[in-house]
């Protein structure tokens, strides 16, 4: 062997079927990843077991344990689904949620990609970040917080966007009687409320973007816009994809504190446009209804997403396999 030559490092310890035998950086990243995997069993597989209340006509048994309860009540089957199904507000439950989730997912990529490219044009680091943490503020802020500034803007006595109304020479209005007015409210205060987080997503992508390639287009003369459009969305489109597929999984779910703390509690002129699945199975349990029938509701919900997401990224990855979430 020639002086100063490298020797290649021997591979791992193999088993007597080819395997890699466990090493000691495996225990530690298996200990590493243990207090999450404790975290999934306990509260996102343990209660799995509960979807059994779907299709039973549960009953409470006297002195007796949830566990027996569940196992001893009636199976009815799928009953408790065709009682939801067959609902007559289940439609004006489907539209609500399917439309408004459809207007929230094109307008949460839309506007945050289009304010991360104009942030990330900003040469002033200090203004840029001062316009990331106004955007992203509302992020933190709970709906029961956001629902009284709305209540402030809305109030048919005192409130600000009356009081404007008003100054232009228009008569007051009782907003909260006035269902034509939220689709479009409701769509404001989510763009308001998500936009910052979204945007900070996008933001963190551009940032890892390679300079030379920007440089190379300013080289050739191009502007801000080929820059955009030839650079800077082309190598975000593995992130949008991927927030659009996981943002279609919950398409069959709503914003409750939106549509229900927001409206201060769903008031029945504003039923038909601020009903979702979400808000239905709250009023469901309210009114005492079975607990069977608003399981069957929620399983409904989940399943239905979990289909959606499964399709959305089956779609993707026969269109670009490398921009399927898995």
């Amino acid at each position: 062997m020639k002086q100063g030559a490298t020797t290649a490092k021997p591979p791992a310890a193999a088993g007597k079927h080819g395997r890699r035998k466990w090493s000691r950086e495996d225990t530690e990243l298996g200990l590493l990843g243990l207090p999450a995997l404790i975290w999934y069993i306990l509260f996102c597989y343990l209660p799995m077991f509960g979807l059994m209340i779907a299709f039973i006509q549960y009953e409470i048994f006297p002195q007796q344990s949830f566990l027996y309860n569940l196992l001893h009540s009636e199976f009815v089957g799928f009953k408790n689904f065709s009682f939801f199904i067959n609902n007559n507000a289940f439609m004006m439950l489907l539209r609500n949620t399917l439309l408004y989730n459809i207007v929230f997912i094109i307008l949460g990529i839309v506007i945050p990609v289009t304010l991360a490219i104009m942030i990330n044009e900003l040469y002033s680091k200090r203004k840029s970040k001062t316009y990331q943490t106004l955007m992203f503020f509302p992020h933190f802020l709970s709906w029961v917080v956001v629902s009284y500034f709305v209540f402030a803007f809305l109030n048919t006595d005192y409130g600000l966007l009356n009081r404007i109304v008003v100054f232009f020479g228009g008569e007051t209005h009782r907003w909260y009687s006035e269902p034509a007015y939220w689709p479009a409210f409701f769509v404001v205060l989510k763009v308001w409320k998500g936009t910052g987080y979204g945007m900070v997503v996008y933001l963190a992508s551009i940032t890892g973007i390679d300079g030379s390639l920007y440089e190379a287009a300013m080289l050739d003369g191009a502007s801000k816009w080929q820059q955009a459009k030839h650079i800077t969305l082309p190598m975000l489109k593995t992130v949008i994809v991927m927030m659009f597929i996981l943002s279609v999984g919950g398409i069959f779910a709503s914003d409750f504190g939106l549509f229900y703390q927001v409206t201060q509690g769903v008031p029945n002129s504003l039923y038909k446009v601020a009903s979702t699945f979400d808000t239905y199975v709250y009023a469901a349990l309210q009114g005492n209804a079975p607990i069977g029938k608003t399981a069957a509701a929620s399983t409904f919900q989940s399943v239905a997403c979990c289909i959606t997401i499964l399709l959305a990224n089956f779609i993707v990855s026969k269109i670009d396999e490398d921009s399927a979430v898995f």
